[in-house]
């Protein structure tokens, strides 16, 4: 639980990606390809502020992302990722007046409460710290 911090900046930084690339789409207005103007057309999304943004804080997100499976086990910290739906949801629908109704709220509850049971099973006290050491420390301590 120790790395709960990091889990959670992840999660974040993912959902504000997904806003910041939204509002990059936004402001670009509906795209079209045509064969003389479609590699214009992807660096204008590239560079546009609010995408570029978007994909510098998703490799921020990646980032973080990397550190915690360096830390903790995969099947501990991937459903946490999850919680970015919830995020992008809620957010969504208070900038940009996205439908938040009954079946989209009802899939947020089942989301946060499988995200609770999957962060109990993290309380293992000693046991997690074993578990989450790595296996070269591992190996220099039988050493000894």
């Amino acid at each position: 639980m120790k790395y709960i911090v990091f889990i959670l900046f992840t999660v974040l930084t993912n959902a504000a990606a997904q806003l910041m690339l939204k509002q990059g789409m936004l402001s670009l207005g509906p795209l079209s390809f045509t064969a003389d103007t479609m590699i214009a057309r992807v660096f204008q999304i590239l560079f546009n502020p609010w995408v570029f943004a978007g994909l510098t804080t998703f490799a921020i997100s990646m980032a973080s992302h990397l550190y915690v499976l360096s830390k903790v086990e995969l099947s501990f910290a991937y459903p946490f990722l999850s919680l970015a739906y919830v995020a992008v949801a809620v957010f969504a629908y208070f900038v940009f007046r996205e439908d938040l109704n009954a079946w989209r709220i009802a899939g947020i509850a089942f989301i946060c409460v499988g995200t609770v049971l999957i962060a109990q099973s993290g309380r293992g006290g000693a046991a997690e710290e074993i578990a989450f050491t790595p296996m070269s420390d591992q190996a220099s301590e039988y050493t000894r």
